[in-house]
């Protein structure tokens, strides 16, 4: 199972990804636009204000050592490793994303100080104790195993270390709304074939294994109204002339992504996806 669906994320990065970082640039990530969502600005300021929004939410104001957990092309590391003038590692499954990185942290004259390479998160190659700052934008929906993915980040932070993760939710079932329909079940199974997601978790849920991995110190919000405008943003993208000239050159898996980016929009709002956050100190 994992080793498949792993597959399946690097051909679809490998593939998709020089698509997106033609038409939205190095961060490939939702965009802050408010806490209600009502900032009017452009998308890539949005997706800078973002991490900016999650460094100040999470009180992390220093970092020395980032591990950048589904790095992407490097975007936010970064952006991390030179905010903080710090040693940053990205890791990815797409080879094609670790050497887009690796060629773009030349660009940004930082390979002394920043690093990409494939390797799993669910087995990360890296020692206990490792890092101060431990980066998860938007990868947690992909991992088969969440409860193995988030001892993996315990294990290689530092003691007193931070953990920030950002990922897709489905709305909390622990509450007057109960659990998920069979029509909710079906709108996340479509997004998980498009994207290639296992599956994904509420907040709640994401909160008990992250206490049960050891973690202290730990809180949570839900941004999905702030971020949920990002994806009429990006629909509207794909209708542009270089984007349509991009998906025609590309492979179906893209074009299937591109034109089913109507699923996250409906998906925030009909309240079932959630943009959840969480951090936490070892």
């Amino acid at each position: 199972m994992t080793s498949s669906l792993n597959r399946q994320i690097q051909q679809f990065y490998d593939a998709s990804s020089r698509l997106w970082e033609e038409i939205w640039g190095e961060h490939m990530h939702h965009g802050y636009y408010g806490r209600a969502g009502t900032y009017k600005i452009n998308r890539r300021q949005a997706q800078i204000d973002l991490i900016e929004e999650l460094l100040d939410w999470s009180k992390v104001r220093t970092a020395e050592n980032i591990l950048d957990v589904g790095c992407g092309i490097g975007g936010s590391t970064l952006y991390l490793a030179k905010k903080f003038n710090a040693q940053a590692t990205g890791i990815t499954l797409s080879p094609a994303q670790a050497a887009r990185a690796t060629k773009r942290a030349q660009e940004f004259n930082l390979e002394e100080k920043v690093r990409f390479q494939v390797a799993d998160a669910q087995n990360m190659p890296f020692e206990d104790n490792n890092f101060d700052l431990v980066w998860s934008l938007e990868s947690g929906e992909h991992m088969p195993d969440k409860t193995k993915f988030l001892q993996e980040c315990y294990r290689v932070l530092k003691p007193g270390g931070t953990l920030i993760l950002v990922t897709w939710c489905h709305r909390p079932t622990n509450s007057v709304a109960g659990e998920l329909t069979s029509d909710e079940q079906r709108h996340l199974e479509e997004i998980y074939c498009v994207y290639r997601l296992p599956y994904v978790i509420s907040l709640p849920e994401y909160e008990a294994i992250a206490l049960s991995c050891g973690f202290r110190d730990l809180r949570s919000d839900d941004w999905s109204m702030a971020v949920a405008p990002f994806w009429d943003v990006v629909i509207d993208s794909v209708f542009e002339p270089k984007a349509i000239l991009g998906l025609l050159q590309s492979s179906w898996t893209t074009i299937q992504a591109a034109f089913s980016l109507g699923l996250m929009s409906r998906g925030y709002q009909r309240g079932l996806i959630r943009f959840g956050l969480l951090c936490a100190t070892k």
